[in-house]
């Protein structure tokens, strides 16, 4: 009877673990987000008819660094994600500290990129003009403080309906993606270098957010089954289909519409892309499954980086007033209320293009970061020299080159990015005296 009950607790256990599916469908779900539904306007700008080959490298970027999320998962296997990698990497404590607040910040410009896109294609649904209409800010803001409101009442999304939006979600583009291609019209996407090449790299590079979301799978490898077979393979399968997706939505993309309509509907262009072949009812799908998926992201993003806040500041790399909790719940409002805050303003003050390439800014030098942290630990987590300097490399290439874009087309947006980016450096060196902001122990 004992060994029934045993084998029937273990079963239970197993049962509860993620299993290989569960992490495809976690690291699908956090890449394909909002990102895809705003920034293939911007990508499609400037890569021209190459937009595919842009988001076909910037998988490539995603494949590299993302076998460095595995290595390093697999060998501190915390869930701590980035912060516990960097920490391990770089003995100086400032290195790892910047590492989090940086990725901190990149979240804080994730969330307002889902935030403007849900007011963009919720103001365009109900019939609106949107670039920075009233209506698109109250949406981005309300959108917001909605799910503020349900991560401080307590109340989680239900992970079957998580899973649930982001069948939908694939089901929508599947959709656009298959029939879409019937109506491709060669004059469309030939030639192909329309734009040349630098205007391809400059697509990769601004819309580099787009595969943002990998890097939360190795976050989970103490709740995952044969962590040491399915946590590698989860990041790779998921960044193929995410890979899949984006090359297939954005060559329907740009073989349905001409340069001036990319140029006139960039913010929904993906709505717009369906109108030639599904009509106004395709137009509504697509930015019904917008709405649906950046809501989703937006819940998903702010639950976990209240929490990255929060550990971060028991951790002692921010102030303690994160970690500041509710008393009779477990939850951080202090942490809430302030990534929320700084995202309001990011997102009503800031349009597509500086958001964009302040997330996919961010997120690059994180995975820089990260990918040179598992060259230094090559011999101790077990990987190629190759393929951590590779991906190194690429990701400060791209890096550069939207620099070079923002330098020749948004040079005040540059420049208020590096300002930002000082004040965060500055401020991690201030914090690590730990005199202005914590109590000496």
């Amino acid at each position: 009877m004992m060994q029934k009950q045993k084998h029937q607790s273990e079963k239970q256990q197993k049962k509860e673990q993620l299993g290989l599916k569960e992490l495809i469908a976690m690291g699908v779900g956090g890449m394909v987000g909002g990102g895809i539904f705003s920034v293939l306007g911007l990508s499609v700008g400037l890569a021209g008819h190459a937009a595919p080959i842009a988001f076909a490298l910037g998988g490539i970027i995603a494949l590299l660094t993302g076998w460095s999320y595995a290595r390093l998962g697999l060998s501190f296997r915390s869930d701590g994600g980035s912060f516990t990698y960097l920490e391990h990497a770089f003995k100086h404590p400032n290195i790892a500290g910047l590492g989090g607040w940086l990725l901190l910040v990149g979240y804080i410009g994730t969330l307002a990129l889902y935030s403007y896109t849900f007011g963009v294609y919720g103001t365009v649904i109900l019939g609106g003009a949107a670039h920075g209409s009233p209506m698109q800010h109250f949406l981005e803001s309300g959108v917001l403080l909605t799910f503020l409101g349900v991560n401080l009442y307590g109340v989680k999304a239900a992970g079957h309906t998580e899973d649930v939006i982001v069948l939908i979600k694939m089901l929508i583009l599947s959709l656009f993606a298959i029939v879409g291609l019937f109506y491709v019209k060669p004059d469309h996407v030939l030639p192909l270098f329309n734009k040349g090449g630098v205007g391809m790299l400059m697509g990769t590079a601004l819309i580099f957010v787009a595969y943002e979301g990998f890097e939360l799978i190795p976050n989970a490898v103490n709740e995952m089954e044969d962590p040491d077979h399915n946590l590698p393979r989860g990041i790779m399968i998921s960044v193929l289909i995410t890979i899949a997706i984006y090359v297939l939505v954005s060559l329907v993309a740009v073989g349905n519409l001409l340069p001036g309509e990319i140029s006139k509907y960039k913010e929904y262009a993906l709505a717009a892309a369906a109108k030639p072949f599904l009509g106004h009812a395709g137009f509504v799908l697509i930015g019904v499954g917008a709405l649906l998926s950046t809501a989703s992201a937006i819940n998903a993003t702010l639950f976990g980086t209240a929490r990255l806040g929060e550990v971060m500041a028991k951790d002692k790399e921010l102030p303690l007033v994160f970690s500041i909790k509710e008393r009779t719940r477990d939850i951080p409002w202090v942490s809430l209320c302030i990534i929320s805050g700084l995202t309001l303003v990011f997102v009503n003050l800031g349009d597509l293009t500086v958001i964009s390439s302040f997330a996919s800014s961010t997120f690059l030098l994180i995975f820089a970061s990260i990918n040179l942290s598992a060259f230094r630990l090559r011999k101790e987590i077990g990987i190629g020299t190759l393929s951590s300097l590779s991906g190194m490399l690429l990701c400060l290439a791209s890096w550069l080159v939207l620099c070079g874009y923002l330098w020749q087309h948004g040079r005040n947006s540059m420049i208020w990015i590096a300002i930002f980016y000082l004040g965060t450096a500055i401020v991690e060196l201030l914090f690590s005296e730990r005199r202005l902001f914590s109590q000496k122990e």
